[in-house]
């Protein structure tokens, strides 16, 4: 079994160590950083396939944490198929796999912006819901296509009533993906869900301050639904494409004022857990 490999920088000292918890109390918890960090490690190469991580011990004394914090971390880091316990060794690293679970780590240290989050949420969704819309344009079923519009009347429903629309919203989308006849998309938008939800949650809470941004929510999934139930492939990507920049758009335009408020704090509390993978 080959050993870790070891180095000084890797273990925060004195003032460096109180600076890192201070930012963790800011944005994230103790052990979301203490995941994150062996993660990193893991995928970098300090420890080898097969090697035994530290000691609960070991680890507490390196982060200046509770025992409860890296049992949590290790916990979150066996969910995902990076290590595991192996009988007379500990927790091991496992070799990475076809198998290895997939994730999104939004939790980088160029990631923990709430509004640089849901921007790559929006980035990745642009590709997936242009093609999506094109395939769904061309090969759904009229019954599919009447559970497009009635879930378009579901969000207008929603505002009407006041509330969020963020079910709505996502069951709008997921009606599409299952129109596309491709269940890999199907899975694909079920996955992204837990991210979507709170993507979709921020754009939402955000465009609600503003009637005009309404008013092009609306028109946009509008125009989206009318290029499916014509047939048109290329205006149902066009029309996806389009609201995906305008939706990266809006969440740009939010204020310092939209983050202070409650609704926007809420949000941002909503981007963490899933940084965190909670």
């Amino acid at each position: 079994m080959r050993a870790m490999k070891t180095s000084s920088s890797s273990r925060p000292q004195g003032s460096a160590l109180a600076s890192m918890a201070a930012n963790v109390r800011g944005k994230t918890t103790l052990a979301d950083h203490v995941t994150s960090v062996l993660a990193q490690q893991i995928r970098g190469g300090e420890f080898a396939p097969d090697a035994r991580l530290p000691s609960e011990m070991e680890l507490t004394e390196r982060f200046a944490v509770s025992r409860t914090v890296i049992r949590e971390a290790i916990s979150r880091l066996k969910s995902e198929g990076l290590v595991g316990s192996r009988r007379g060794s500990g927790t091991v690293v496992l070799p990475v796999t076809q198998t290895t679970p997939f994730r999104l780590d939004l939790g980088g240290d160029d990631g923990r912006d709430s509004i640089q989050a849901v921007l790559r949420v929006i980035e990745l969704r642009r590709g997936v819901e242009g093609e999506m819309a094109a395939l769904a344009a061309q090969r759904r079923s009229k019954a599919q296509n009447q559970a497009i519009q009635l879930a378009l009347q579901a969000i207008d429903a929603a505002a009407a009533a006041g509330r969020d629309g963020v079910q709505e919203d996502f069951a709008f989308h997921a009606a599409i993906s299952n129109a596309s006849h491709n269940p890999l998309y199907t899975s694909l938008v079920q996955f992204l869900s837990q991210f979507l939800h709170a993507a979709i949650r921020v754009a939402r809470m955000n465009e609600a301050r503003s009637s005009e941004f309404v008013q092009q929510v609306r028109a946009e999934h509008a125009a989206l639904a009318a290029a499916i139930s014509a047939g048109d492939a290329d205006a149902a990507r066009a029309a996806a494409l389009l609201h995906m920049e305008n939706s990266a758009k809006r969440i740009q335009a939010a204020d310092k004022a939209f983050w202070a408020s409650a609704e926007g704090q809420a949000a941002a509390r909503d981007l963490a857990r899933v940084k965190s993978g909670n």
